[in-house]
Parts: structure tokens; C-alpha cells; sequence
């Protein structure tokens, strides 16, 4: 598992993220996260999660939208998956923030 791909999951863990466009997700991403990271290698860190059922279907269009949004949203296996890398590197709290 990547280095992005670890950050999104510890993000994704402790925050869910719900914005108009993957741009702003990206951003709030980087907020939340509070260190830099590549939008190309979130990208594909977004790809490798959806690919091995780890999050959500980020594009979504909410009944009665009128557009599309963009969330970040652990599966079942994303947040096992999460808490053993949090388990990894000695992180205390392996209880995913509401």
C-alpha cells in the first residue's frame, strides 16, 4: 500500500468529506490531512481504494439533486482496513470519528 493510499484511509477513517467537485474534495483532503500531497497521486490513491472496495462510490447524485457531489466514505473493508494501519503505526484511537 502506498504512502498516499495509507493517508487517504487515515483521513477517510476519521473524517468523511462531502463537497460539490473532486477538487474541493482535494482540498478539504489536504486540510484535513495537514500535509502535502500530489492531486495526481490522490487520484490514484482514490483508484487503488475503489479498485480493492475500500471506499465508496465517490460521485454521487443525491435524490433530488440537482448535481453531482463528491464524498470520501470508508467500506466496511476500508475501515478494517484503516485500523490496521493505524494498529501499524501505534496510533491509540482506532475508532472512526461520526
Amino acid at each position: 500500500m502506498t504512502d498516499a493510499t495509507t493517508m487517504l484511509l487515515t483521513v477517510a477513517f476519521h473524517h468523511t468529506i462531502n463537497e460539490a467537485n473532486i477538487e474541493a474534495g482535494y482540498s478539504r483532503f489536504l486540510a484535513l490531512a495537514g500535509r502535502p500531497l500530489q492531486y495526481e497521486a490522490f487520484c490514484d490513491a482514490i483508484a487503488v481504494c475503489l479498485r480493492e472496495g475500500l471506499i465508496r462510490e465517490p460521485i454521487r447524485l443525491p435524490e433530488g439533486a440537482l448535481q453531482c457531489h463528491w464524498h470520501l466514505e470508508l467500506t466496511p473493508a476500508g475501515i478494517t482496513a484503516a485500523r490496521r494501519r493505524l494498529a501499524c503505526h501505534g496510533h491509540p484511537d482506532l475508532t472512526p470519528d461520526p
